[in-house]
């Protein structure tokens, strides 16, 4: 007697779905079983229907960009639900504004050091380095 139970086990979109999962589910290719976090967080900001529909509406070798687009906004959505992904990019270009001016103001430093290691016992070479005397 041939059983009906298949010996893969459901994605995860199917499994928190709590249905069957064939050869033709959308997600299964995008959201494995040992993955649930993925789709559980997907399908709380987007819903299965609307990533179904968009899944559906991408040419197949777009799809899986698409799904970690969804799962990376979804994420940023869960921890940040008033901004989601903006708001981790605001935070990355407030820290890359400040690493900028601390760089320029460390390489005005360097530039002030060098100017004045030049005056005095130390010698510097064109590149901008120092030689130290050798003890």
């Amino acid at each position: 007697m041939a059983s009906s139970y298949s010996s893969n086990p459901p994605c995860a979109a199917c499994k928190f779905l709590r249905r069957k999962c064939n050869e033709e589910c959308i997600f299964a290719p995008y959201f494995p079983p040992e993955e649930p976090h993925k789709f559980i967080n997907v399908h709380k900001i987007f819903g299965a229907s609307n990533v179904s529909k968009i899944l559906n509406e991408v040419l197949p070798h777009q799809r899986e960009d698409t799904v970690n687009s969804l799962a990376y906004e979804a994420e940023a959505r869960i921890k940040d639900p008033v901004y989601g992904c903006v708001g981790a990019i605001s935070v990355l270009q407030k820290q890359l504004l400040s690493l900028q001016k601390e760089l320029d103001a460390t390489h005005a430093d360097l530039i002030r050091f060098t100017h004045q290691g030049s005056s005095s016992s130390g010698h510097v070479h064109s590149q901008g380095f120092f030689n130290y005397p050798s003890n």
